[in-house]
């Protein structure tokens, strides 16, 4: 890592890897990292008060990685703002701890990333571990105002070049510093999910383009912690899908579309009760409401990031609804 003479010259790369309780997923997902062809990169571990021994395994069996240790559970948002400002690279990658990289993963994302300097994000190619089924290829999110994973479900084996999305899955995804010095980090109110969205639509807003990588392959347990605590996960996705659209949705195509935001909400709401989350999703919904007035209040500040380079439009792809009910809740 971080090898000197010609490697100098080309980009640092900071992997931050997420992980809160992850200590059996962490060996496979660090050695694939640390496999990688790009030779200057650098990795953190930013450890989310786990009381697995987590943090004690990775000194232990990987000594050249850095980890960032904290007392208390303090939300994926936050700790991996603490590892990027404490990074050194020009790109940054977040992973899931539960996660698997091909060994030119890196190599790949920063080949697009610097084909174009306004790429200021990269999403890979995301596969459901042992599925072969696709998990993300990159974020899009609807009239509605509902984010989903592009491609979620469809066979791995099409073969695609790289084109433009709307944002990236931060699960796995390359962030420029230089934008994320622009538009900000990770908004550490949403604790988790959701702050990959809110982000990706500062990063539209500031005229920033986010390139789906088909070539970067990461393979992907998925919500390995998240699915033990379903109700706390309908909770903060109610909530933070509330905030986005507060924040972010463009107020002309908003005072069109509300009642289909209302509308495809209350239908999520009732698959919600059906399955058994009914109060999980109503706190999350009314807690959202309730910080309505710190949402407006960040509103101000996300719609100024607008520039020229920005489109009248701001949902830029115009993506469309996903008519299911399973989509209300991501």
């Amino acid at each position: 890592m971080d090898i000197t003479d010609t490697t100098q010259s080309l980009p640092l790369v900071s992997v931050i890897i997420a992980n809160f309780n992850g200590a059996p997923h962490l060996e496979p997902c660090l050695n694939a990292v640390l496999a990688q062809d790009y030779p200057r990169f650098e990795v953190i571990l930013a450890d989310d008060g786990s009381t697995d021994g987590s943090a004690a395994l990775v000194r232990e069996r990987f000594p050249s990685v850095r980890v960032l240790e904290n007392a208390h559970n303090r939300g994926f948002a936050a700790v991996n703002n603490q590892a990027i400002q404490a990074s050194r690279g020009d790109y940054i990658i977040t992973l899931n701890n539960d996660t698997r990289v091909e060994p030119d993963f890196l190599a790949e994302m920063v080949r697009v990333a610097e084909s174009d300097p306004r790429i200021g994000s990269c999403a890979p190619l995301i596969i459901l571990h042992h599925q072969g089924l696709v998990d993300s290829a990159g974020i899009e999110v609807d009239w509605a105002g509902i984010a989903w994973q592009r491609w979620r479900g469809k066979p791995v084996g099409e073969s695609h070049a790289p084109e433009e999305v709307f944002g990236a899955c931060a699960g796995a995804a390359l962030y420029r510093r230089k934008m994320l010095d622009e538009i900000g980090l990770f908004d550490e109110q949403y604790f988790a999910y959701y702050e990959d969205v809110d982000l990706a639509w500062r990063a539209k807003l500031a005229g920033w383009r986010c390139i789906h990588v088909p070539t970067a392959i990461v393979y992907h347990v998925h919500s390995a912690f998240w699915s033990r605590q379903p109700d706390r996960k309908t909770y903060l996705l109610a909530r933070n899908k509330l905030f986005t659209i507060v924040k972010n949705y463009p107020w002309p195509e908003l005072l069109l579309g509300w009642p289909l935001i209302l509308g495809y909400d209350l239908l999520s709401l009732s698959y919600a009760i059906l399955r058994g989350q009914g109060i999980s999703a109503l706190r999350g919904r009314w807690d959202g409401l309730t910080h309505v007035s710190w949402a407006l209040r960040q509103r101000r500040k996300v719609q100024a990031l607008r520039t020229k380079r920005q489109p009248t439009t701001s949902m830029l792809a115009r993506p469309r609804v996903r008519l299911g009910l399973l989509r209300g809740m991501w």
